[in-house]
């Protein structure tokens, strides 16, 4: 899917479809538990967010005082985050996936899925990491390639410049 494609699904989809449900559950329940519901869930998930954010930075700092890479926090860190947006915006599903995401259990299953994708597109190539500088490093999509990191030809090589050799 295209860049412009997963833009309109966010900005456009998703609350077109976030309002039909809240406009559904209205009309099941009534105007004022609807209203209700959303206070509750954002009310609950603010809280909720605030004790994993403390939860995963007394993670980072212990991560980090036993001279470990905190990989975990930091993800967990990410998905509260993402988590806690999610429970700001008025909706049904926008809540569940916030739930979902502040949740250590469902967080940590959703982590691996995302991780094991992002590992099968790295071996595919179709991931480029961009760097400072505008410098494109692929990965090979050839296994039997000596080098599978490899860098765009199209940029200049960084040991080129002057800063660089001590020029």
């Amino acid at each position: 899917m295209s860049i412009l494609g997963r833009l309109a699904l966010l900005f456009v989809i998703v609350p077109l479809l976030e309002l039909a449900l809240l406009i559904q559950m209205g009309q099941w329940v009534g105007y004022w538990p609807t209203i209700g519901l959303v206070v509750f869930t954002g009310v609950t998930g603010a809280w909720l967010a605030r004790m994993q954010g403390l939860r995963t930075m007394w993670r980072l700092r212990y991560d980090l005082a036993n001279g470990r890479i905190p990989r975990q926090a930091i993800m967990d860190g990410m998905a509260v985050l993402a988590g806690g947006a999610l429970l700001l915006a008025p909706g049904i599903l926008t809540d569940l996936i916030g739930f979902s995401l502040l949740v250590p259990r469902t967080r940590h299953a959703i982590q691996k899925r995302i991780m094991a994708r992002l590992e099968r597109r790295l071996q595919e190539g179709a991931v480029n990491v961009r760097m400072a500088g505008g410098e494109i490093w692929t990965r090979s999509p050839d296994p039997r390639s000596a080098d599978p990191i490899s860098r765009d030809p199209m940029s200049p090589d960084p040991m080129s410049s002057s800063r660089s050799t001590g020029e």
